[in-house]
Order: structure tokens, then sequence, then C-alpha cells
């Protein structure tokens, strides 16, 4: 990659991508689509999109956050403006080929909704 003269790739995904952040390895990119309550996962390795993944009302995530499931490996969750919910998506499609690019855990939260979630390590 040249950072003077960066690529510029158009990959169709979903309209109006809001926020997101990466999965654990760093190859894919995980991205709101909240008007359309969904998370494109973009695959920035091949520089294409990965899946579509529905949600709840309105995913915001900001950077979004990674651990570990002990039934699913490793995952990505984001909490939702429009719903109390905080989902975890399947994120290692060698590892847990059944469960990647797909809810595997709906969470439901006190209060109506929320903006942000993280981790610490």
């Amino acid at each position: 990659s040249d950072p003077i003269n960066p690529t510029i790739k158009m990959i169709e995904a979903e309209r109006f991508l809001h926020d997101g952040g990466w999965d654990s390895t760093q190859r894919y990119f995980m991205v709101a689509a909240n008007q359309a309550n969904r998370v494109a996962v973009i695959d920035s390795l091949e520089g294409e999109l990965e899946a579509l993944v529905d949600t709840p009302a309105v995913p915001h995530p900001g950077r979004g956050a990674n651990w570990i499931d002990p039934e699913y490996g490793p995952v990505w969750s984001t909490s939702h403006l429009g719903d109390g919910t905080l989902i975890a998506i399947g994120t290692d499609p060698e590892g847990h080929p059944e469960s990647a690019w797909k809810v595997v855990r709906e969470i439901p939260l006190l209060g109506g909704g929320g903006l942000f979630i993280k981790t610490h390590p």
C-alpha cells in the first residue's frame, strides 16, 4: 500500500454505513448500517463484502467489542439505539464456520438501548 497514492475501492454493501470496528484478527471490518438494521462485514484482505448480518433496531457499536465466547469462539458485539439488546456476532469462519457472520447471542440490557460498547484487555 502506498500512503501517498492510496487505493480507493467501492464495495457494494448497504446504504448509510455509520460506524464500526475490527474483529479480533483485524481482517474483517464490522460496520453498522444503522438505518437498515444490519451490520456489514467487510473482508479487508480480499476487498469485498463478506456478509450482511440482520440485527435489532439501530445498531450503534462505536468500535464494537471483541471477546471469546465459551461456546461460539471469537465474537464481535454491538448495542442498539432502538432496542435494549446487546448482540454477539460470530467472527471465526475457519474455527467456528457454523456460527460465522451470524448473531449467536442476544443479551437483554437494562434500559432502552445503548450507544457504544467496549471491552478492556
